[in-house]
C-alpha cells in the first residue's frame, strides 16, 4: 500500500506521499529509508547536496523491496550546473544510489544570476530523459518568473516543482501556474517543520485550527496537514528518523477532511517564507563541491 499515485507528464506515475531525507545524517539514513519502505512508502526523495545518496541506496537494497517498486527522486546541486557538468552529476548520483535509472531528477534551485547555467543544466536533463536514463525531470524552488524563463527555451515542461509549502506558506499563485502547465506541486516542509525547527513565532504543530481538526478525527496535527496536501492533489515528502513518526506520517489514508476543514487550513496562509528566498541563491554563497561517487 503506497497510497494514491500522481500521473506526471510523460505518463510516469509517482506516489503522492513520499519520504524525505533532508538533514538526515548519513549514518542514520539507511535505517530510516529501510523503515520507511517497510512501512509502505514507495517514493524516496534525496539530493546530491544532502550528502546521503549512497545511504539512501543502501537503505533501499536492505529493505528487500524490488527496485522497480521504488520511485527514487534526487536533485542536481547548483555547483554542477552547465550541460556537461549536469550530465556528470547524473553519473555521480546514479553511482551513489546504485541504480542505472533515476525515476525523477530535478534541479535543486534556480541560479538567477547565472540563468544560462540553469538552462544548460535543464537541457542536460532533457537529454537524460530522451536517453531513458531518467524517467521524469523537474525543478525545485522555481518561482513563476523562473518557470517563465525556463519555458521560453525548454522543450519539456517540468513534471514537478518541489517548493516550500505548508499551511503557513502556501504559494497559491505558483500552485495555480503549476495547475495551468500540468506541473505537479510537491511540498517540502509539508507539515511546516521549518516553522518549528527554526526560531519562529508560530508553529504549525501548535496551531489551534489544525489542532481542533486533528481532535475531530482522532489524528495528529501532522497527519491532518499531510492529508490536506493529498486531498488538494499535491505530493508531500515528510521526513523523520524515528520509526514511530515515520509510521505516523504514513497513516493518513483512512480519514478525509471535510471541504470546510480544507478551507479552514487554506485560510491559515501568512505569506511568510521560512526557507531561503529563491531569488537570492548564488554560487558564491551556496556553492559546494559534490564529491565523486
Amino acid at each position: 500500500m503506497s497510497g494514491p499515485l500522481l500521473k506526471l507528464k510523460g505518463g510516469v506515475e509517482m506516489p503522492a506521499l513520499g519520504f524525505g531525507v533532508f538533514q538526515t545524517p548519513p549514518e542514520e539514513t539507511a535505517a530510516a529509508v529501510e523503515a520507511a519502505l517497510r512501512t509502505g512508502y514507495r517514493l524516496i526523495d534525496t539530493a546530491a547536496a544532502y550528502m546521503n545518496e549512497r545511504e539512501v541506496g543502501e537503505g533501499i537494497r536492505r529493505s528487500g523491496v524490488p527496485r522497480e517498486e521504488v520511485f527514487i527522486e534526487t536533485k542536481v546541486w547548483i555547483s554542477d550546473y552547465g550541460h556537461d557538468a549536469t550530465l556528470h552529476a547524473f553519473e555521480k548520483s546514479s553511482r551513489k544510489l546504485g541504480v542505472d535509472v533515476i525515476d525523477l531528477l530535478i534541479l535543486h534551485q534556480a541560479l538567477p544570476g547565472r540563468f544560462d547555467l540553469t538552462l544548460e543544466a535543464y537541457r542536460a536533463l532533457e537529454e537524460l530523459l530522451a536517453d531513458g536514463r531518467v524517467r521524469a525531470i523537474g525543478v525545485s524552488n522555481f518561482t513563476p518568473e523562473h518557470l517563465d524563463r525556463l519555458l521560453e527555451v525548454a522543450s519539456v515542461v517540468p513534471a514537478v516543482n518541489q517548493i516550500e509549502l505548508h499551511p503557513y506558506f502556501q504559494q497559491k499563485e505558483l500552485q495555480q501556474r503549476h495547475a495551468g502547465l500540468g506541473i505537479v506541486t510537491q511540498a517540502w516542509s509539508p507539515i511546516g517543520g521549518i516553522t518549528f525547527y527554526r526560531e519562529s513565532e508560530r508553529s504549525t504543530l501548535e496551531d489551534p485550527t489544525i489542532g481542533e481538526i486533528a481532535r475531530q478525527h482522532g489524528k495528529t496535527p501532522a497527519q491532518v496537514m499531510l492529508r490536506w496536501h493529498l486531498q488538494e492533489g499535491r505530493s508531500a515528502i515528510p521526513k523523520s528518523v524515528r520509526p514511530e513518526r515515520i509510521a505516523e506520517n504514513f497513516a493518513v489514508f483512512d480519514f478525509e477532511l471535510t471541504p470546510e476543514e480544507v478551507a479552514a487550513i487554506d485560510a491559515l496562509d501568512t505569506g511568510a517564507r521560512g526557507g531561503p528566498d529563491p531569488a537570492s541563491i548564488t554560487l558564491e554563497e551556496y556553492g559546494r563541491e559534490i564529491p565523486e561517487a
